[in-house]
Protein backbone atom coordinates (compact mmCIF):
# COMPACT_ATOMS: atom_id res chain seq x y z
CA UNK A 1 0.00 0.00 0.00
CA UNK A 2 1.70 3.06 -0.82
CA UNK A 3 1.63 5.76 2.10
CA UNK A 4 2.35 8.94 1.81
CA UNK A 5 4.14 11.13 4.54
CA UNK A 6 2.01 13.88 5.25
CA UNK A 7 2.48 17.58 7.49
CA UNK A 8 -0.56 18.58 7.14
CA UNK A 9 -3.72 18.70 5.42
CA UNK A 10 -5.77 22.37 5.61
CA UNK A 11 -8.29 24.45 3.76
CA UNK A 12 -9.93 25.15 2.07
CA UNK A 13 -8.34 28.44 1.83
CA UNK A 14 -6.78 30.63 -0.80
CA UNK A 15 -3.83 30.20 -2.96
CA UNK A 16 -1.25 32.94 -2.12
CA UNK A 17 0.90 33.01 -4.53
CA UNK A 18 1.69 32.17 -8.18
CA UNK A 19 -0.09 31.38 -11.10
CA UNK A 20 -3.32 30.16 -9.23
CA UNK A 21 -3.56 33.10 -6.34
CA UNK A 22 -6.85 33.66 -4.86
CA UNK A 23 -8.20 30.49 -6.13
CA UNK A 24 -9.81 28.26 -3.36
CA UNK A 25 -7.62 25.40 -2.45
CA UNK A 26 -7.31 22.90 -0.26
CA UNK A 27 -3.54 22.13 0.62
CA UNK A 28 -1.41 18.79 1.09
CA UNK A 29 2.03 19.42 2.63
CA UNK A 30 4.36 17.01 2.76
CA UNK A 31 6.70 15.47 4.86
CA UNK A 32 10.49 15.44 3.76
CA UNK A 33 12.80 17.46 1.65
CA UNK A 34 16.06 17.58 -0.29
CA UNK A 35 16.93 21.12 -0.15
CA UNK A 36 17.93 23.23 3.08
CA UNK A 37 17.22 26.77 1.84
CA UNK A 38 18.63 29.29 4.14
CA UNK A 39 15.08 31.06 4.12
CA UNK A 40 12.42 28.40 4.16
CA UNK A 41 9.52 29.14 5.57
CA UNK A 42 8.32 26.03 6.40
CA UNK A 43 10.96 24.04 8.26
CA UNK A 44 8.07 22.19 10.09
CA UNK A 45 7.45 20.56 6.56
CA UNK A 46 11.10 19.94 5.92
CA UNK A 47 13.20 19.34 8.60
CA UNK A 48 13.60 15.45 9.89
CA UNK A 49 13.70 16.95 13.40
CA UNK A 50 9.89 17.51 12.43
CA UNK A 51 9.52 14.04 11.60
CA UNK A 52 7.56 12.94 14.26
CA UNK A 53 4.81 15.33 13.61
CA UNK A 54 4.43 13.87 10.15
CA UNK A 55 1.59 11.14 9.58
CA UNK A 56 1.92 8.15 7.49
CA UNK A 57 -1.08 7.80 5.59
CA UNK A 58 -2.48 5.86 2.76
CA UNK A 59 -4.00 7.71 -0.34
CA UNK A 60 -7.53 6.84 0.56
CA UNK A 61 -7.34 8.27 4.45
CA UNK A 62 -5.81 11.57 2.37
CA UNK A 63 -8.45 11.95 0.07
CA UNK A 64 -10.81 11.24 2.75
CA UNK A 65 -9.56 14.19 4.57
CA UNK A 66 -9.33 16.20 1.70
CA UNK A 67 -13.15 15.69 1.06
CA UNK A 68 -14.27 15.98 3.85
CA UNK A 69 -12.44 19.74 3.99
CA UNK A 70 -14.02 20.37 0.69
CA UNK A 71 -17.37 19.33 1.78
CA UNK A 72 -17.55 16.85 -1.20
CA UNK A 73 -17.34 19.72 -3.40
CA UNK A 74 -14.64 19.93 -6.43
CA UNK A 75 -12.46 22.28 -6.01
CA UNK A 76 -7.73 22.64 -6.61
CA UNK A 77 -5.56 20.67 -4.18
CA UNK A 78 -2.21 21.83 -4.05
CA UNK A 79 0.36 19.23 -3.29
CA UNK A 80 3.56 21.01 -1.83
CA UNK A 81 5.65 20.76 1.08
CA UNK A 82 8.93 20.24 1.63
CA UNK A 83 9.05 18.83 -1.35
CA UNK A 84 5.96 16.44 -2.68
CA UNK A 85 8.07 14.69 -5.58
CA UNK A 86 9.68 13.33 -3.19
CA UNK A 87 6.41 10.63 -3.08
CA UNK A 88 3.87 9.20 -5.36
CA UNK A 89 0.51 11.17 -5.61
CA UNK A 90 -0.32 9.59 -8.94
CA UNK A 91 -3.21 7.62 -7.25
CA UNK A 92 -4.11 10.36 -5.03
CA UNK A 93 -4.38 12.71 -8.45
CA UNK A 94 -6.40 9.70 -10.40
CA UNK A 95 -9.05 9.70 -7.60
CA UNK A 96 -9.43 12.93 -7.20
CA UNK A 97 -9.79 13.85 -10.64
CA UNK A 98 -12.11 11.35 -10.98
CA UNK A 99 -14.42 13.51 -8.96
CA UNK A 100 -13.83 16.73 -10.22
CA UNK A 101 -11.08 17.86 -8.89
CA UNK A 102 -8.09 19.75 -10.04
CA UNK A 103 -4.63 19.42 -8.67
CA UNK A 104 -1.57 21.71 -8.50
CA UNK A 105 1.59 21.00 -7.46
CA UNK A 106 4.33 23.50 -6.66
CA UNK A 107 8.60 21.82 -6.25
CA UNK A 108 11.79 23.29 -7.07
CA UNK A 109 12.50 20.97 -10.08
CA UNK A 110 14.70 18.74 -8.29
CA UNK A 111 13.15 15.13 -9.03
CA UNK A 112 11.04 14.60 -12.31
CA UNK A 113 7.76 12.18 -11.24
CA UNK A 114 5.85 10.59 -13.92
CA UNK A 115 2.46 11.96 -12.51
CA UNK A 116 3.49 15.36 -13.32
CA UNK A 117 2.03 14.76 -16.73
CA UNK A 118 -1.69 13.86 -14.60
CA UNK A 119 -1.65 17.52 -12.90
CA UNK A 120 -3.96 20.15 -13.74
CA UNK A 121 -1.00 22.87 -13.21
CA UNK A 122 2.57 22.39 -12.43
CA UNK A 123 4.90 25.30 -10.64
CA UNK A 124 8.36 24.87 -10.93
CA UNK A 125 10.15 26.79 -8.75
CA UNK A 126 14.18 26.54 -8.69
CA UNK A 127 15.82 28.79 -6.05
CA UNK A 128 18.26 31.48 -6.77
CA UNK A 129 21.15 32.27 -4.89
CA UNK A 130 20.13 33.55 -1.66
CA UNK A 131 18.40 30.45 -1.34
CA UNK A 132 22.26 28.86 -0.67
CA UNK A 133 20.99 25.67 -2.92
CA UNK A 134 22.32 24.94 -6.55
CA UNK A 135 19.58 24.52 -9.96
CA UNK A 136 20.44 21.05 -11.53
CA UNK A 137 19.12 22.56 -14.88
CA UNK A 138 19.20 19.21 -16.62
CA UNK A 139 16.72 17.49 -13.92
CA UNK A 140 14.35 20.82 -14.02
CA UNK A 141 14.58 19.84 -17.83
CA UNK A 142 13.67 16.31 -16.54
CA UNK A 143 11.02 17.56 -15.15
CA UNK A 144 9.31 19.42 -17.60
CA UNK A 145 9.81 16.12 -20.16
CA UNK A 146 7.80 14.43 -17.32
CA UNK A 147 4.83 17.17 -17.62
CA UNK A 148 5.08 16.52 -21.28
CA UNK A 149 1.47 18.12 -23.07
CA UNK A 150 -0.86 17.23 -19.74
CA UNK A 151 -0.61 20.31 -17.07
CA UNK A 152 -0.19 24.35 -17.58
CA UNK A 153 3.24 24.31 -16.31
CA UNK A 154 5.31 27.46 -15.01
CA UNK A 155 8.05 28.88 -13.54
CA UNK A 156 7.73 31.00 -9.48
CA UNK A 157 11.09 32.56 -8.73
CA UNK A 158 11.20 34.14 -5.41
CA UNK A 159 13.79 37.73 -5.57
CA UNK A 160 15.43 38.67 -2.34
CA UNK A 161 17.78 40.97 -4.13
CA UNK A 162 19.76 42.16 -6.81
CA UNK A 163 21.74 38.63 -7.60
CA UNK A 164 18.47 36.89 -7.57
CA UNK A 165 17.11 39.41 -9.73
CA UNK A 166 19.71 38.84 -12.13
CA UNK A 167 19.42 35.06 -11.52
CA UNK A 168 15.83 35.05 -12.80
CA UNK A 169 16.72 36.80 -15.92
CA UNK A 170 18.66 34.34 -16.76
CA UNK A 171 16.28 31.05 -15.75
CA UNK A 172 13.73 33.37 -17.95
CA UNK A 173 16.09 33.36 -20.67
CA UNK A 174 17.15 29.18 -20.20
CA UNK A 175 13.20 28.83 -20.08
CA UNK A 176 11.60 31.49 -22.74
CA UNK A 177 8.02 29.65 -22.94
CA UNK A 178 7.27 29.00 -19.34
CA UNK A 179 4.77 31.88 -18.49
CA UNK A 180 7.02 33.18 -15.16
CA UNK A 181 6.00 34.66 -12.11
CA UNK A 182 8.23 36.73 -9.74
CA UNK A 183 7.36 37.32 -5.62
CA UNK A 184 9.04 39.44 -3.34
CA UNK A 185 10.98 37.18 -0.48
CA UNK A 186 9.58 37.02 3.06
CA UNK A 187 12.76 37.30 5.25
CA UNK A 188 10.84 36.75 8.65
CA UNK A 189 10.21 32.91 8.46
CA UNK A 190 9.42 32.49 12.70
CA UNK A 191 5.96 31.32 12.61
CA UNK A 192 6.00 33.30 16.12
CA UNK A 193 6.71 36.66 15.50
CA UNK A 194 4.76 38.88 13.58
CA UNK A 195 4.89 40.09 9.80
CA UNK A 196 5.87 43.54 8.70
CA UNK A 197 3.74 44.58 6.09
CA UNK A 198 5.16 48.32 5.36
CA UNK A 199 8.25 45.70 4.92
CA UNK A 200 6.60 43.27 2.42
CA UNK A 201 5.45 46.38 0.73
CA UNK A 202 8.64 47.93 0.32
CA UNK A 203 9.87 44.71 -1.08
CA UNK A 204 7.50 44.04 -3.66
CA UNK A 205 7.53 48.24 -4.72
CA UNK A 206 11.61 47.64 -5.46
CA UNK A 207 10.58 44.56 -7.58
CA UNK A 208 8.14 46.28 -9.04
CA UNK A 209 10.25 49.26 -10.30
CA UNK A 210 12.91 47.14 -10.75
CA UNK A 211 10.79 45.03 -13.83
CA UNK A 212 9.36 47.91 -15.55
CA UNK A 213 12.81 50.14 -15.20
CA UNK A 214 14.57 47.58 -17.06
CA UNK A 215 11.18 46.69 -19.35
CA UNK A 216 11.43 43.49 -18.47
CA UNK A 217 7.69 43.22 -19.02
CA UNK A 218 7.59 39.21 -19.27
CA UNK A 219 7.32 38.40 -15.97
CA UNK A 220 4.00 38.83 -13.35
CA UNK A 221 4.95 40.38 -10.53
CA UNK A 222 2.44 39.27 -7.24
CA UNK A 223 2.77 39.26 -3.61
CA UNK A 224 2.68 36.53 -1.21
CA UNK A 225 -0.63 37.31 -0.50
CA UNK A 226 -0.72 34.73 2.20
CA UNK A 227 1.93 36.31 4.04
CA UNK A 228 0.38 39.49 3.82
CA UNK A 229 -2.92 38.43 5.45
CA UNK A 230 -1.68 35.54 8.25
CA UNK A 231 1.72 35.68 8.58
CA UNK A 232 3.86 32.69 9.07
CA UNK A 233 0.95 31.27 10.45
CA UNK A 234 0.98 27.11 9.63
CA UNK A 235 -1.92 26.04 8.16
CA UNK A 236 -3.30 29.08 6.40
Amino acid sequence: MNRLRIAEIFGPTIQGEGALIGEPTVFVRTGGCDYRCSWCDSMHAVDTAFRHEWAAMSTDAVWTRVHALSGGRPLTVSLSGGNPAIQDFGPLIAQGQAEGYRFACETQGSIAKPWFGDLDTLVLSPKPPSSGETVDWNTFAACLDAAQTGPKVVMKIVIFDEADYGWARAAADRHPALPLYLQPGNAEVDPDLPVDPQTLSDRLLWLVEKVTADGWFSPRVLPQLHVLLWGNKRGV
